[in-house]
């Protein structure tokens, strides 16, 4: 009797670790840009122009948010060193990376 107890006892033990191991966890990374940096990348948002789109269905613009493959990202010019794309979703521009398509910064 007392084996089967102990094959019992082990059984809920190794489920309730199998739950916990298939638990996830998202992780926001925030990323800080010098007012400086801001303005300049503003300024080239702004200087270029490029149309705004509508929010997707069921997508709202958050930091952390990744961004739809439907919506076109634009990036800026190589020699300023910014990792980053930018677009201008409703009536916000976000910076997004290249790399997940998630929205590191919305400019305000």
């Amino acid at each position: 009797m007392k084996p089967i107890i102990a094959a019992a006892a082990l059984v809920l033990i190794a489920g309730s670790a199998l739950a916990q191991s298939m638990t996830t966890t998202r992780t926001v990374t925030t990323t800080t840009i010098a007012p400086a940096e801001e303005t300049q990348m503003h300024d080239y948002i702004v200087q270029e122009h490029y149309p705004v789109v509508p929010p997707p269905p069921g997508f709202t613009v958050s930091t952390g948010a990744v961004v739809p493959q439907s919506i076109e990202l634009y990036t800026f010019p190589a020699e300023r060193h910014w990792n980053y794309e930018y677009a201008t979703i409703g009536d916000q521009t976000v910076l997004v990376d290249p790399h997940t398509r998630e929205v590191v910064h919305i400019f305000h």
